[in-house]
C-alpha cells in the first residue's frame, strides 16, 4: 500500500493511494484546504490533507464534496463545524479523530485504509443515527471507533468490511447495543463481514456474552442474504444484536451457541473488560514452572518459572509481567505490519514446539546457544506471518535475570527490559518497578543475539527442509524478481526524464534549463525480502550511487551533496566515503545553473537490484 502526497506550497495537494497490486485507491489532485477568513469561514476549500500532529478546522466548506485525506503516520483531526453542508469524503490512513459529528452532513462516506478513524467530541445517545446514510469502508486492517458516541450514531449507515480486514468498535454505553432498525431509522448492515479477519469490539456493555443465536434475516424484514446475530449474558439479557452479510465464502450457520463449548462460527473474546467477537486470539502460550505448565496470561509476579541458561534447570521468580494489545496494519510489510509468527507443531525438531506456537515477529528463540528473532526464520510454511490475526494480546515476563525459559516446548527468552517498560500495563499482583532499567543484549541477556546471515540462513534452510513434511500440502510461491532499477530523473519542475544512455555504469541524461533539483527516481525493495528474511537488511534499497558530475556549457562540475551532507532526503546513512544507496527517490541539488542552458548529468550506478517486480515503499510521503 503507497500513499503519495505531494504539496505544492500554494494550500495545494496532489494524493494518490494505491494499494498493493497497484490499483488506485485514491487519486485526487488540487486538493486545497482553503483560505481561512477570520477564523469563520473557510473560501473555496476543497478539502484538506493531515500529514502530521495539526488538526484540519472545516469550519465552513463552501465548496462542493471534499476529500479529507489523513496519510499514514499523522495524529491530526478533522474538526467539522457548524455550516458544512456538504457530504465529504474521508480517507483514513492515519491515527485520526473526526470531532463536531453534529454537524457531519447525512451522505458522508469515510474510508478507513489502514489507519483508525475516532469519533470524538460528543458524548452519549445525542446522536442517534447521526451518520444514517453515510457509508463506512474498513479494510486493510483499519479500524473504526464510535468513541464517546453510543453505537446507536451508525443507525441507517452502511459499514463495509473490504480488503485486509479490519475492526469496527462499538461503545455500549451500559446499554444494549442495537444496530437493527429503530424507530423512523432502518437497521446498519455490516456487508462483506468474515470473522476469521474482521473483528466487532464492543465496549460499555451490560455484562458479559455466555451465548449468542444466528437467524436468517429475513425473520427481521431484512434481505434473505443478511444474518442477524443476538448476544446474550448470563441471565438470558441481550448485550447486543446486528445484521451482517456475510463475505463470499463464508458460512453463519443459524442456531444457539454457547461460547467456549463445541463448534462455533464465531470467536468471542475478552481482554480489558471489551469484548472481541470474530477474531482469535493469540493461542495461549504455556510456560514452564516447577508446578507443570502455565499459561503466560496467569502468570503474576513471583511466581516462579524454570530456567534452562545456567547449564542445568533452575528456577527464577517473575519480577514483572506486563501485557499490550497489538493491532496490526497491512499496509506495511509482513515483518512491521505486526502480525504474529504461527510455528506449526514440530517445525523446530519433532514434538517442538508441540503445538502450534504464536510470538511476535521480534521474540527471539534459541538456536545452538544464541537467541534469533522469529522474523528471520519465517519460511512461508511452517512458519509464518498470521494474517488471519488483526488484534491481539501479547505478554512479556521479566525474570531476576534475562533468563532462557520454555514456551510450548521451545527455548525462548524472558523478557530483557532495553527501556520500553512503560509501553506495558502490567494486570495482577501490583510491584514497585521504579524506572526503567533500560538493559542492553550485550550486557544483559542470558545468551547473544545474532543476526549474522552466516548463523541464521543455515538453521533457516533446515527449517524450510523440515517444512515439507510438517506442512506438505502449503504451497509457497517466490515473488518474481528483476535486476532492471528503471532509473530515471524527476524534476523540480514535475518533469520526468528518462536516460539517453548508459555504459560502463555510468547513466547519462540530458536536463533542461531551468532544471535546480532532481529525485533519482528507481525499483526499490529491501534485501531481506528478494533474498530472504535470514538477511537483517530491511531498508528499502533502490540503487548504489558514486561519483556524480554535471556537464554544462565547456565546464565539468561534479556534485557531491550526497557524499558530505549526512542528512539528505532519500538517501541512507552512508557506508563508504564514495558511495551512498537510494531509498528509491533521492533528492540531488544541482546547485547554480546557467540561464538558459542545457546540461548533461551523468550517474554512477555502482549496485542495483535484485527488485521484486511490482514493489513499492509500503508507505512513502513525498514533500516537493
Amino acid at each position: 500500500m503507497t500513499t503519495r502526497c505531494n504539496y505544492d506550497g500554494y494550500h495545494n495537494y496532489n494524493v494518490k493511494i494505491t494499494d498493493a497490486n497497484n490499483n488506485t485507491i485514491l487519486n485526487q489532485n488540487n486538493i486545497n484546504g482553503g483560505i481561512n477568513l477570520l477564523n469563520i469561514v473557510k473560501l473555496v476549500a476543497s478539502g484538506d490533507v493531515i500529514t502530521g500532529s495539526d488538526d484540519s478546522a472545516t469550519l465552513a466548506n463552501l465548496a462542493s464534496i471534499g476529500t479529507y485525506v489523513s496519510i499514514p503516520g499523522s495524529t491530526g483531526s478533522f474538526v467539522v463545524g457548524a455550516g458544512v453542508l456538504t457530504a465529504n469524503n474521508y480517507y483514513i490512513g492515519g491515527d485520526t479523530h473526526i470531532s463536531g459529528l453534529a454537524n457531519v452532513a447525512t451522505g458522508s462516506t469515510i474510508n478507513v485504509i489502514g489507519g483508525t478513524a475516532t469519533m470524538s467530541g460528543v458524548n452519549g445517545a445525542s446522536l442517534l443515527g447521526a451518520l444514517n446514510g453515510s457509508i463506512v469502508n474498513i479494510e486493510y486492517g483499519g479500524t473504526f471507533n464510535t468513541g464517546s458516541a453510543f453505537a446507536s450514531l451508525l443507525e441507517g449507515g452502511t459499514i463495509n468490511f473490504g480488503s485486509g480486514g479490519g475492526t469496527l468498535i462499538l461503545n455500549g454505553g451500559g446499554t444494549l447495543i442495537s444496530l437493527l432498525a429503530s424507530g423512523t431509522l432502518s437497521a446498519t448492515t455490516l456487508n462483506n463481514y468474515d470473522p476469521s479477519k474482521d473483528t466487532i469490539e464492543l465496549q460499555n456493555t451490560i455484562e458479559t456474552v455466555t451465548h449468542y443465536k444466528i437467524q436468517n434475516g429475513g425473520a427481521f424484514g431484512l434481505d434473505s442474504s443478511q444474518k442477524v446475530i443476538i448476544l446474550y449474558g448470563k441471565d438470558g439479557k441481550e448485550v447486543a444484536e446486528y445484521a451482517v452479510k456475510p463475505a463470499t465464502g463464508v458460512t453463519l450457520n443459524n442456531g444457539d451457541y454457547t461460547v467456549g463449548v463445541g463448534e462455533n462460527p464465531l470467536k468471542v473474546s475478552y481482554s480489558d473488560g471489551n469484548t472481541y467477537i470474530g477474531v482469535c486470539f493469540l493461542t495461549d502460550s504455556m510456560i514452564e514452572t516447577p508446578n507443570g505448565e502455565i499459561p503466560v496470561q496467569n502468570i503474576q509476579v513471583g511466581t516462579e518459572v524454570i530456567t534452562y541458561d545456567a547449564g542445568s534447570p533452575q528456577t527464577r521468580k517473575i519480577i514483572w509481567a506486563g501485557k499490550k494489545r497489538a493491532v496490526t496494519n497491512p499496509l506495511l510489510a509482513d515483518d512491521l505490519a505486526g502480525f504474529p509468527v504461527r510455528i506449526l507443531r514440530g517445525a523446530i525438531s519433532e514434538g517442538v514446539p508441540y503445538k502450534d506456537m504464536l510470538i511476535t515477529p521480534e521474540h527471539c528463540l534459541i538456536f545452538n546457544g544464541q537467541f534469533i528473532p522469529a522474523r528471520m526464520l519465517v519460511n512461508g510454511r511452517s512458519v509464518f506471518y498470521d494474517k488471519s490475526i488483526s488484534s491481539y494480546d501479547y505478554y512479556h515476563i521479566e525474570t531476576e535475570q534475562h533468563s532462557v525459559i520454555k514456551a510450548d516446548g521451545m527455548l525462548t527468552e524472558s523478557y530483557l527490559d532495553t527501556g520500553n517498560r512503560s509501553s506495558f500495563r502490567q494486570d495482577g499482583n501490583v510491584v514497585s518497578i521504579g524506572a526503567s532499567q533500560a538493559l542492553s543484549w550485550d550486557e544483559d541477556a542470558a545468551a547473544s543475539l545474532t543476526v549474522e546471515r552466516a548463523v541464521v540462513e543455515p538453521i533457516h534452510r533446515a527449517l524450510a527442509e523440515r517444512s515439507h513434511s510438517v506442512a506438505p500440502d502449503t504451497i509457497i510461491s517466490a515473488p518474481a524478481l528483476t535486476e532492471d532499477p528503471n532509473i530515471f530523473l524527476s524534476t523540480d519542475k514535475g518533469q520526468s526524464i528518462r536516460k539517453i544512455r548508459s555504459s560502463d555504469n555510468h547513466v547519462v541524461f540530458m536536463l533542461p534549463a531551468g532544471v535546480e533539483s532532481v529525485e533519482i527516481v528507481s525499483r526499490a525493495s529491501r534485501p531481506s525480502d528478494t533474498i530472504g528474511p535470514f538477511v537483517d537488511d530491511r531498508r528499502m534499497l533502490g540503487v548504489l550511487i558514486g561519483k556524480i558530475t554535471l556537464l554544462e556549457g565547456n565546464k565539468v562540475r561534479e556534485l557531491t551533496s550526497h557524499l558530505n551532507t549526512p542528512e539528505l532526503t532519500g538517501w541512507h546513512e552512508q557506508e563508504t566515503s564514495s558511495c551512498r544507496w537510494t531509498n528509491g527517490k533521492a533528492l540531488l541539488a544541482l546547485g547554480t545553473r546557467k540561464p538558459n542552458s542545457f546540461a548533461i548529468l551523468s550517474v554512477e550506478v555502482l549496485a542495483a537490484g535484485p527488485y521484486i517486480k511490482a514493489d513499492t515503499a509500503h508507505q512513502e510521503l513525498q514533500t516537493a
